[in-house]
């Protein structure tokens, strides 16, 4: 596979600071752990089938502490005994969120009631900031076909 733009993101700089500045604006430790936020844009990343995020992402959360067990089962979450109800919670919000075609209510009450029960208003808004974010980064990367591990080769040069 090839990708179909080299970069997007020089084509559009405004749009990648901007994008970029949100992105970072999510990463709040403080508010919502690290491995919510990496566990959450890794089960986005698969449900939209982008390596490039996906890669980058399990990076990431290894990097934060996560197991390659952990890891392994983010896909089957709701059968693998590793995850927290707050790990749970946050991964049924980040599947309603992400398919939010394939219901007649999007975000149906009792996953947001579940979800409302673990974490604050604030946690919350933080959570729902970075699915919509990781699902920006999603769309754009899988659109323009960016190869998984390009990332790095980037960063490398």
């Amino acid at each position: 596979m090839e990708p179909r733009l080299k970069n997007p993101y020089e084509h559009v700089p405004a749009a990648y600071r901007a994008l970029s500045a949100l992105e970072r604006s999510t990463r709040d430790d403080d508010v919502l752990p690290r491995t919510i936020q990496e566990l959450v844009r890794v089960r986005a990343s698969q449900i939209n089938g982008c390596g490039f995020c996906l890669d980058m992402h399990t990076e990431d959360a290894r990097t934060a502490g996560e197991s390659e067990q952990r890891l392994s089962a983010v896909a089957a979450w709701r059968e693998a005994p590793w995850f927290t109800g707050e790990e749970r919670a946050a991964l049924a919000l980040t599947e309603a969120a992400t398919r939010l075609a394939d219901r007649g209510e999007a975000v149906p009450d009792p996953v947001w009631d579940e979800a409302a029960a673990w974490f604050d208003e604030h946690q919350l808004a933080l959570l729902v900031t970075t699915i919509a974010t990781i699902n920006a980064w999603n769309r754009i990367n899988v659109a323009t076909r960016q190869l998984a591990g390009s990332h790095r080769a980037a960063a490398a040069s």
